[in-house]
This record gives structure tokens, C-alpha cells and sequence, in this order.
């Protein structure tokens, strides 16, 4: 029986001749491919799951690869079939990197450097203004939030009284803190597959702005990474599990070192225009993330 792999991948900036070029070299390996498989239209019958006419028990493997439409549902059924047959990334990994306070916690018990947090009960007045008082700035992030959104920065206990009744009214049960980290305004994104570096690139926070995700105004240039880099960013991977991952490292000047800013399970590609100002990395990752796949199936195969 040929085996098959079960691929969702976004389609915007670039995504879908991504795609194409996965698929065309699964083929030459021998391994097929079933594309559009999005969870959102799986069912499950008895001890199956469907899209469709097609049985995901029967798949070889399920590659995710979308950020920007995961739904609750979507999220649910990636537990469930990765109970079955292999994913990259894992449900396990995905779980744990869509959570910034866990990526946190975890990257600090491997010895990562990483920012300083604190994580309290919504009502727990006392604790929050101690935090102010010991960092002078500090950042709420919402630990499911993605590309800056929802980031606040809190400057003082008045912005912090201000701040309050709007995270109230939005019915959280805990807030996640960071001290707010005096750095250049820039970042380094470094892309890890399967252990190994595949490139680096630098992102600038829009004028006036501290975030550098390019939805929140930031801009892509191009940057390299030392060995020193590299190896933070190869450690954050295997610490939250991930086979792919984009690990977003910054300089922190208080410290005087580089930490760990965050742990991305869906790094993106680099876009048609991004390639076009010289971010070549593509192919490298693509050929990557191939090798992978062919080795986890030959893994379940030897398992079976």
C-alpha cells in the first residue's frame, strides 16, 4: 500500500507554492499526498475519522501547517487524531507553544534564558502592584494571543488601575506578566527543522511601536545568526518538543544577554516579496521538512 500523508497548509502569501513543492517532492520518494484536509470537516463514526470520503485512521501521517485558521473544533480533532497516527508538530508540542506561559515555564526549568514572568489570579491586586513596583514596566500578554495581538504594555500602577476593568470585563481567570525588556526595537527569527538550522532573519518594530510582529507594523530584514544563537534556538526546540519552529530571540540590555522570547510551532515561509529582498530559505526548509516526514513514516512503519 503506498503511503499517504494528510497535509493542511495555508494558502496566503506564498503558502500555497509551498505547498506544490512539498507535495512534488513526497512524490518523487513515493509517498502520496491528500491536501486540503481541514479538520474543521472531520467527523468521527464509531473509532474513525473522516473528511470526506477519506479515512485519516488510514494516513501514514498529518502534517498542520495553518495559524490563521485554528478553531477550537480544528485544535480538538488534532488531539484526537494524533492519538492514531503521527503529526507534526505534535499535539503535545502545538499544545504547549500556543500557550505563552507554558513555553515560558518550560524553556525556564531547561535552563533557557528567557524573560522574567509572573502569572496571577485576575483579582490579586496586591501581587500585581508589587510587580509593577519591582520591574517600572511590564507587559500582559494574553497566552493564546498570536502576532502582538492583545499585548499591553503597563507602564505604572495609574495605566495599571486604567487597564484593569477592561481585562475584568473580558472574563479572564489569570493574567500572564513580563517584565517589559529594554531592547533595539529589533528581533531575530530562527528557524529550527527537525534539529537543524535552516535560517535567520531580523524584524524592526514600526515607528513608535515595541512589537515587532509584522501585524502589529514591523518589518522583515535581512539578518544572520551566530553559532550562539543558533544553539539557544536549537535548545528552545527541543525543550518544548517541536519538530518545526520559530524561535524569536532578542538582546536584553539590563541582562546583557540574549533570551528567548518566544516559541512558534508555525513559523511561516518567507513570502514572494520577502524572497524577492533576498530570504532564500525556502527551498532549505521545504527539502527539510520532507526529510522529516519520509523518517517519522518509516518510524511508524519499523513501530508497526
Amino acid at each position: 500500500m503506498k503511503r499517504t500523508v494528510g497535509i493542511w497548509m495555508y494558502k496566503n502569501g506564498g503558502g500555497k507554492e509551498v505547498e506544490k513543492k512539498i507535495v512534488s517532492k513526497l512524490k518523487e520518494r513515493g509517498i502520496n499526498t491528500i491536501t486540503d484536509l481541514n479538520l474543521r470537516d472531520a467527523i468521527v463514526v464509531g473509532q474513525n475519522i473522516y473528511i470526506g470520503s477519506v479515512l485519516l485512521n488510514d494516513l501514514d501521517l498529518f502534517f498542520s501547517y495553518n495559524a490563521g485558521e485554528q478553531t477550537q473544533y480544528q485544535v480538538y480533532m488534532y488531539k484526537i487524531l494524533n492519538t492514531i497516527i503521527p503529526m507534526i508538530n505534535s499535539y503535545e508540542a502545538f499544545e504547549l507553544t500556543e500557550d505563552k506561559f507554558q513555553t515560558t515555564f518550560t524553556l525556564k526549568n531547561n535552563a533557557i534564558p528567557t524573560t522574567d514572568f509572573r502569572l496571577c489570579h485576575r483579582d490579586d491586586k496586591k501581587h500585581l502592584k508589587a510587580f509593577i513596583r519591582e520591574w517600572k514596566k511590564m507587559v500582559y500578554k494574553p497566552v493564546d494571543g498570536w502576532g502582538g495581538v492583545g499585548l499591553t504594555k503597563i507602564e505604572n500602577e495609574a495605566t495599571l488601575d486604567v487597564l484593569m476593568p477592561f481585562l475584568n470585563q473580558a472574563d479572564l481567570r489569570f493574567l500572564y506578566l513580563e517584565r517589559f525588556i529594554e531592547y533595539d526595537n529589533t528581533d531575530f527569527r530562527v528557524d529550527i527543522v527537525d534539529g537543524k538550522f535552516i535560517s535567520c532573519y531580523g524584524r524592526k518594530a514600526g515607528d513608535g511601536d515595541w512589537r515587532t510582529n509584522v501585524t502589529s507594523g514591523g518589518t522583515v530584514f535581512l539578518r544572520e545568526a551566530d553559532d550562539k544563537l543558533i544553539d539557544l534556538a536549537v535548545s528552545a526546540t527541543k525543550a518544548t518538543g517541536l519538530d518545526i519552529a520559530g524561535v524569536d530571540i532578542i538582546y536584553d540590555k539590563k541582562k546583557e544577554e540574549y533570551i528567548v522570547l518566544e516559541v512558534n510551532g508555525i513559523p511561516a515561509f518567507a513570502t514572494p516579496e520577502q524572497e524577492k529582498m533576498g530570504l532564500d530559505f525556502n527551498d532549505k526548509k521545504i527539502e527539510k521538512i520532507v526529510e522529516l516526514i519520509e523518517r517519522k513514516i518509516k518510524q511508524k512503519e519499523t513501530n508497526e
